[in-house]
């Protein structure tokens, strides 16, 4: 496999081995004294001492993450960043890790609160973007593209709502595509991102919003994952399937930038309040939504079915092998086998209508049309 370095959206080097370039990275942003920012999972794995091994000198590692990061997550990380005095951040695993990551650089230097930063209008203007330090990100799992994005996404304590933050300079400086890295992922999880990955590349690609460059990259990036996701998923070792999904989540991330829609919106409540992977959470929610946006969407959908190459070139067959895909992966095909609580829609419902990702979706949604959607992936009603 060759090795490549691109330069879109932000400089990425992919390939074997790469990460043993860890410290050409960190010369080349002028770190001395990093900060490794991942995950309890991957601190179990040798992951981190590949890192450390190519590093000049042992880095110090903080991995109070949770899988739904908190702005508390965040902001005891700032403290044992600053009380140490790093200059940089290395985000490694998945995006719980990566936006952690993210937001202690971004959070380091700023005297408002974490949540002074959401995305909405020009909130980001508030920050010092002087004070923002460099972020390299080395992504393990191949769903959440966090490597490629300018925000993270945070659960709010008090209120159990999913933040999202956002600035320009949380693009991490340098992101390392090692494929290498994601062979230990067991299949659980290389579904569960993978359909993250897909999530990200579909919404974006039936997103309204007029973005062409966004729009490609999601056509390929769905393209990728109809070839090689399932591969990844019974062959974990297998390097070509693995280097592309790892592509594809990267794209997802870049593609999104012309939006996401209810399936994220719908998710991200549930994330919040309930704890799920958000990979899976996604994954069981694509149908419906799917179906919700079928007028608007329906011959987008058929000229995607004709890019893939799919044996039914309609809307029809695409649902099909989303959710013959869903079966293959051992995805749940309904809410009530994620959560088995449907007492709390009301509050989700107006929760998800809020959600920055609604904006983004082909139609527009009433925070009625989400509790219908709630309670048809919780009941299986297609």
């Amino acid at each position: 496999m060759e090795n490549m370095n691109w330069n879109y959206p932000t400089p990425i080097w992919f390939g074997l081995n790469r990460v043993n370039e860890i410290q050409k990275a960190c010369d080349d942003l002028n770190i001395r004294n990093p900060l490794i920012v991942t995950d309890p999972g991957i601190v179990k794995t040798d992951i981190i001492n590949k890192i450390n091994s190519a590093l000049k000198g042992k880095a110090r590692i903080y991995s109070e993450v949770q899988g739904n990061p908190t702005g508390q997550n965040v902001m005891n990380g700032v403290k044992q960043f600053n009380d140490n005095k790093h200059d940089g951040v290395i985000a490694v695993g998945g995006g719980s890790g990566m936006d952690t990551g993210k937001g202690i650089a971004f959070m380091s230097g700023q005297t408002r609160p974490l949540w002074d930063f959401e995305d909405i209008g020009d909130y980001w203007t508030r920050a010092d973007s002087d004070s923002i330090k460099p972020i390299i990100a080395i992504p393990t799992t191949a769903g959440t593209g966090s490597e490629t994005g300018r925000a993270g996404v945070f659960t709010k304590e008090d209120t159990h709502e999913k933040k999202i933050i956002f600035h320009p300079k949380m693009l991490p400086s340098i992101v390392i595509l090692d494929p290498d890295l994601t062979i230990a992922l067991p299949p659980a999880l290389t579904a569960y991102t993978g359909m993250d990955a897909l999530a990200h590349c579909l919404e974006a690609y039936c997103s309204p919003f007029f973005h062409p460059l966004s729009q490609g990259i999601a056509l390929e990036g769905i393209y990728i994952v109809h070839q090689y996701l399932l591969r990844a998923f019974h062959d974990g070792k297998d390097i070509e399937a693995r280097a592309h999904m790892l592509v594809a989540s990267s794209m997802g991330s870049t593609a999104f930038q012309k939006g996401l829609g209810a399936i994220h919106s719908l998710s991200h409540p549930v994330g919040a309040i309930y704890n799920t992977h958000h990979g899976l959470t996604n994954a069981v929610f694509m149908p419906y939504v799917l179906l919700k946006n079928k007028d608007a969407i329906k011959k987008r959908i058929e000229n995607l079915t004709r890019y893939i190459n799919l044996f039914e070139k309609n809307f029809d067959g695409f649902l099909k092998w989303i959710l013959d895909l869903r079966k293959q992966l051992i995805v749940p095909h309904t809410l009530k086998e994620l959560i088995n609580d449907d007492s709390r829609f009301e509050e989700m419902s107006i929760m998800a209508f809020n959600d920055p990702s609604t904006g983004g979706n082909p139609i527009q949604l009433t925070d009625k049309d989400f509790f219908q959607l709630y309670n048809d992936s919780y009941y299986g009603k297609l």
